[in-house]
């Protein structure tokens, strides 16, 4: 399976006003530069910097908290896309490094659920905003077939689908069959479609970064799975319906939550 061109689908749109600024290439300087030329900072007033990794031990997390340095690595399109969702909102991956330090204590706590999930989101998050909520609702009872192929035109219409996590913008390079992300689902009202979409993403980081913080999920089964290539337009294969009958992609549910 495969996109017209790297960048093509529509749901790189968020990133691309800062794709547009950088070789096609993950260039790690060039991020920094871009970076330093768009500052976010954090409350104690550092300024986040996409920097080259370090050797002083110190907790990835614990140094964005404390310090404001994203450790990114060369040529590494993971990290490439890490620091473009850091520039595209900016709010949720500063709630997502302070939920995790907080997480951290006290000092050689567990893990936990709390950390999973945050780590979840981080990489595979993705969130699914439509006026209508009948179709978050066919979303979050798996009903692929109903959802993609018997109200596409609705999806199409009505439904925004907009990535945040940096693993799954690296798996759209290269789709594959059974590439998943892990969404949460918001009712939104039709003006909110007709917004411009820098004021769409503002919205969206503010809305995430206060759930996040508040602790609204914190196991990774508070997601919605979403396969990914069922989204319409995304691969040609979608726009036939028998393509929704392959039950290992498109998974008929899971066992409700504890």
């Amino acid at each position: 399976m495969s996109l017209q061109s790297p960048y093509s689908a529509a749901l790189f749109d968020p990133l691309r006003r800062w794709l547009d600024q950088l070789p096609s290439n993950p260039d790690s300087v060039a991020l920094a530069e871009l970076g330093k030329r768009s500052p976010i900072y954090l409350a104690n007033g550092k300024q986040v910097a996409f920097v080259p990794p370090q050797a002083d031990g110190l907790v990835y997390e614990c140094r964005i908290w404390e310090n404001g340095e994203v450790e990114t690595r060369p040529d590494n399109w993971h990290d490439f896309f890490n620091a473009l969702v850091w520039l595209t909102f900016p709010r949720t991956k500063i709630a997502v490094s302070g939920c995790h330090v907080r997480a951290m204590a006290p000092d050689g706590a567990a893990r936990g659920t709390v950390r999973d999930a945050l780590t979840h989101f981080d990489e595979c998050g993705i969130v699914v905003l439509s006026t209508k909520p009948e179709l978050l609702g066919l979303l979050r009872d798996f009903e692929w077939k109903k959802l993609f192929v018997e109200q596409r035109a609705e999806v199409r219409q009505s439904m925004r689908f907009v990535i945040f996590g940096h693993a799954t913008y690296e798996g759209l390079l290269k789709p594959f069959r059974g590439l998943t992300a892990k969404a949460i689902l918001c009712d939104v009202d039709a003006s909110w479609l007709q917004l411009p979409l820098a004021e769409q993403l503002a919205a969206v980081d503010i809305r995430l970064a206060a759930d996040l913080a508040s602790g609204r999920y914190t196991r990774p089964r508070d997601f919605q799975p979403l396969p990914l290539l069922g989204i319409p337009g995304l691969v040609p294969e979608s726009e036939d319906p028998a393509y929704y009958d392959d039950t290992w992609q498109f998974r008929p549910g899971r066992r409700q939550p504890a």
